[in-house]
């Protein structure tokens, strides 16, 4: 990882964390409304779909097919996220899959844990933010991304991810500016809240991911990692909680595969199924699951923490 990558990403966690200690002093002081929470909740909406829906369940692991401009339009959303290119996110991932809590793996939790209390809590930051510092985007993009590599438009995108995220933190002020027919001090809270705010929130929630659902959690499939499913994060992820179904069924378009299980991001897929913007959508069906559940006398990894 370059000085320039390092830095960047210290800047992108130092920075949100730096709004809501801001958010905090604005919200003591009321300078909180409506419109703030309007902004807030369409942008966090648009770029978490981007990284649940685009950059995971379609571009990483191909659990549908859609129109190109959409593609495309996911991929731009999940840029706005600040997670990263779409290249390198894809790549990452892909990767994680291929050795998951295994040498090799970008960001779990239990490869250089140590033993204790102690090495729970050293795993735990590693997969949640100490990655960033060391494997994020290095994994290599046309060994673990080859099919994005060769799209032309998708390279554009991937170069144009630092104006995407300038924009990601600019839009909200011009919303705000916008919609309140002129308003600095609007612009202003708008920026801190659905600019600030909502990347820092997208990102430890997408992070929580990496860490939580890898240590606490709940299991039912025989998989070979230490995968956990997570129910008080389905919704603020968008279903992406239940990672260890998806660990079980990576392609699957649908990570809740029980009624009860919330999964917003599969009811997305699945309304646009019905109005044609989704086609070949990957699915579990009960045999296949049944097939994968854990054996009484099955061999296990080291249990996960209950929730």
């Amino acid at each position: 990882m370059t000085r320039l990558e390092r830095n960047a990403n210290v800047v992108a966690v130092v920075v949100p964390f730096a709004g809501v200690i801001a958010a905090g002093v604005l919200l003591w002081n009321s300078l909180l409304g409506p419109l703030d929470l309007e902004i807030f909740a369409g942008m966090y909406l648009f770029t978490a779909i981007g990284i649940t829906v685009g950059f995971h369940r379609l571009l990483t692991h191909r659990a549908f097919e859609t129109h190109r401009w959409l593609r495309y339009t996911f991929a731009i959303a999940g840029e706005m996220a600040l997670e990263g290119s779409v290249i390198d996110w894809v790549a990452d991932h892909r990767k994680h899959h291929t050795f998951a809590d295994e040498e090799g793996d970008p960001h779990s939790p239990h490869v250089h844990e140590d033993h204790g209390v102690k090495g729970v809590l050293g795993g735990l930051w590693y997969a949640h933010t100490g990655w960033l510092f060391h494997t994020h985007g290095q994994a290599s993009s046309r060994r673990y991304a080859a099919d994005l590599v060769a799209d032309p438009i998708m390279r554009k995108i991937n170069r144009a991810f630092p104006y995407l995220a300038l924009l990601s933190l600019l839009l909200p002020a011009v919303l705000g500016f916008a919609l309140s027919g002129g308003s600095w001090m609007a612009a202003l809270t708008a920026y801190v809240w659905a600019g600030l705010v909502r990347i820092f929130l997208v990102h430890h929630v997408t992070w929580s991911i990496n860490s939580i659902c890898h240590v606490f959690g709940k299991r039912r499939f025989d998989v070979r990692d230490q995968s956990t499913n997570v129910f008080w994060l389905a919704l603020p992820s968008l279903g992406e909680a239940w990672h260890h179904n998806h660990h079980a069924f990576p392609r699957s378009a649908f990570h809740g595969l029980k009624w009860y299980e919330l999964d917003p991001s599969g009811w997305l897929i699945l309304a646009m199924g019905k109005v044609g913007l989704a086609w070949d959508v990957v699915t579990v069906s009960p045999e296949k699951e049944r097939e994968r559940l854990l054996r009484p006398n099955a061999p296990l990894p080291p249990t996960p923490v209950a929730n």
